[in-house]
């Protein structure tokens, strides 16, 4: 239990595309340097490994998982699928992909977490039924948390996403990481 004196470092893996990279941020601005700076802050002895790869989409996750996975991680953060709804592929495929990642972390008994996303409306209603919906459904398959929207709160504010109204900036972050320290502090309860 966490409760417990460690004697070492967690190490936390964030999985993901430019959302997770930290696309257009200085240096130590990124989802997991934030989230590391907030875990700390509470006396967490935490690592986030920053594996976000902006462009990616779910299947190009998935085929790196293996080589971003080394033995001192402890819990993953699993953030992708948003390119793949950004480029208007298959939502299977994205699906499909998640599960190979998610089945991969299960078969090494990591802790997860799986941040959702959900598809832009121009896509329509059909789309986004389906690619919103792949992510409850993974969820609820592989038993693993759920943050069911990562830009909740900043998808559509002008003023805490970058100019291309896609990645948030540090004002976005500062939304989100609040938001989403609990799931991640309870990810690391589950950490071996």
């Amino acid at each position: 239990m966490w409760g417990q004196a460690q004697a070492a470092t967690t190490t936390i893996l964030a999985l993901g595309d430019s959302l997770t990279a930290g696309y257009g941020l200085d240096p130590g601005q990124s989802l997991p340097d934030k989230l590391q700076e907030a875990l700390r802050a509470k006396g967490l002895d935490i690592t986030i490994i920053n594996a976000g790869v902006s462009g990616d989409v779910a299947a190009q996750g998935a085929a790196r998982l293996d080589w971003a996975l080394t033995d001192d991680v402890k819990a993953v953060i699993v953030e992708l699928g948003a390119n793949d709804a950004l480029r208007g592929l298959e939502p299977a495929q994205a699906e499909n992909a998640l599960r190979e990642i998610l089945q991969k972390l299960r078969d090494k008994k990591l802790p997860m977490l799986l941040l959702g996303m959900r598809a832009p409306p121009n896509l329509g209603a059909d789309y986004q039924a389906k690619f919103d919906g792949m992510y409850p459904k993974l969820a609820a398959e592989f038993g693993v948390a759920l943050y069911p929207f990562y830009l909740d709160g900043v998808a559509a504010q002008a003023e805490l996403n970058q100019a291309d109204g896609i990645h948030p900036n540090v004002k976005g972050l500062s939304v989100i990481v609040p938001k989403l320290l609990p799931f991640v502090e309870n990810l690391v309860t589950k950490s071996p």
